[in-house]
């Protein structure tokens, strides 16, 4: 060997080196990325299935109603009773809709850990099973913000383990975000969401991460389930000119009587709960059989309207054939606050979009050269943007579960006027204020906010000052 191959020897030998290591760099990030598409892979066909079992669960309670309405009238305060207990039992963070818990565990990043009971298996399958009883049960919930809550777990479980990937929070707000894309059949109102509600506002390595499982676990989605609009293709044609000056109505309407509904909802289950909410943290199963007494008031004044999800009544709403708007709207608004208000494990989504299809119905009766189709689209996304007060996330629901872009403006005007206005009444927005019950709650809480004073409990997070609290 000559000098000069003997010196450039080691310089060969040195660039090799460096060439393994970027190899090896660039494995650890394939197999990162690969977890994370497997765990929204897993995401995505979880959400499916647990659609099909609460399309079950809906579909036994009718045959049970069609059987006997006495019998599934009584089902309905003693199923909230039992939902309650067993929540209460097997896993208390599987309460209320799950989107709070998730935002509380994603904000308090410093917290989080793989075995966080907010985000664990075991409350995923409690939630499904719960929230399939509820529905079998008659009880007005929704399954959407529990399948944010159960895809959040199911990328967290897989994703939260890995060294040097994307940030426990990343994994938690692109869960979240498949949950919706895949509940709703809408990959853009994921991204939204998690945007607007999970985040508000995250990093741009956050960004790749979420996109990234909203589009596969839309993908793993669209392969079961196919290529559905939520509410099926409409019929007529749109009337631009209604839509823009039936937009601030719907607007203003929508947003106080959302407003109303979360400013009623944060009394009974946020963390400064007023007097009901002290009934309910003393005597938390005999208020859910009260709350469920005030379900089955809601269901026999509207004839069986306030059952359920409200998704058939909402369908032939927009499907041009007749209802009783106004009636829909009223009960549904009922049901809902005393099915949240228990305390059970359910979202407030699909009712919320029900309470809105009814009120834009009524308005639409009230003014007959309104189109009855716009009005209903509009109130529904004014509606859910009152009471969660998601503008965008709200009308870009809208804009693809019913694929009528030209519905765009008015849809963007009605839910800013309603997000105005229901901040009026509730000054912070629902799933944010219910949030805070649950940033004292973690893995190293030995109880939970259900039953534990909050002095047992871990510190506050974010400067948050300590309030006897209670679970959602």
């Amino acid at each position: 060997m000559s000098f000069t191959e003997r010196l450039q020897a080691p310089l060969r030998h040195r660039l090799s080196t460096r060439e393994r290591r970027k190899m090896r760099v660039r494995a650890r990030r394939t197999s990162r990325l690969a977890v994370i598409a497997a765990g929204a892979v897993a995401a995505g066909l979880i959400a499916v299935v647990f659609a099909k079992l609460c399309d079950l669960a809906g579909d036994a309670h009718s045959r049970l109603l069609a059987y006997s309405k006495p019998l599934a009238l009584v089902l309905l305060p003693v199923g909230l009773a039992a939902a309650v207990w067993a929540t209460r039992k097997f896993a208390a963070p599987a309460a209320g809709s799950g989107i709070p818990q998730i935002i509380a565990a994603a904000e308090g990043q410093g917290r989080v850990r793989a075995n966080d009971p907010r985000v664990s298996m075991n409350t995923a399958l409690v939630k499904i099973a719960i929230c399939a009883f509820l529905l079998l049960c008659g009880a007005s919930i929704g399954r959407e913000g529990p399948t944010v809550q159960v895809a959040a777990a199911v990328v967290y479980l897989l994703g939260a383990r890995l060294h040097g990937g994307p940030g426990r929070r990343a994994l938690l707000i692109a869960g979240g975000a498949a949950g919706v894309a895949a509940a709703f059949n809408a990959p853009i109102a994921g991204v939204v969401f998690a945007v607007e509600e999970l985040a508000r506002g995250f990093d741009r390595r956050s960004n790749t991460v979420v996109i990234l499982v909203v589009v596969v676990a839309g993908a793993a989605s669209y392969a079961v389930a196919g290529n559905y609009a939520y509410f099926g293709e409409l019929r007529g044609e749109m009337t631009l000119g209604s839509a823009w000056w039936s937009a601030p109505v719907l607007g203003v309407v929508c947003g106080l009587t959302g407003g109303l509904f979360s400013k009623a909802l944060a009394g009974m289950i946020g963390p400064k709960p007023g007097w009901l909410g002290k009934w309910r943290m003393r005597r938390p199963i005999v208020f859910a059989l009260g709350c469920g007494l005030v379900a089955m008031a809601a269901a026999i004044g509207s004839r069986g309207l306030s059952y359920g999800t409200g998704y058939a009544e909402t369908s032939s709403l927009l499907a041009g054939h007749p209802g009783r708007g106004f009636t829909l709207a009223v009960a549904k608004w009922i049901a809902n606050l005393a099915a949240a208000g228990s305390g059970a494990p359910g979202g407030i989504f699909s009712p919320s979009l029900t309470t809105g299809a009814g009120i834009g119905a009524a308005y639409a009766h009230l003014f007959p050269m309104v189109s009855a189709r716009d009005a209903i689209v509009l109130g529904m996304a004014a509606f859910l943007a009152g009471v969660v007060q998601a503008p965008l996330t709200s009308a870009v629901i809208l804009m693809e579960m019913t694929r009528d872009p030209g519905m765009v403006g008015p849809l963007m005007l009605s839910t800013l006027i309603a997000r105005a206005v229901s901040a009026k009444v509730m000054h912070e927005p629902i799933y944010h204020t219910l949030s805070h019950t649950w940033r004292l709650y973690g893995p190293a809480a030995k109880l939970s906010p259900v039953v534990a004073p909050v002095e047992t409990q871990i510190g506050p997070l974010d400067g948050i000052e300590p309030t006897p609290q209670a679970a959602l």
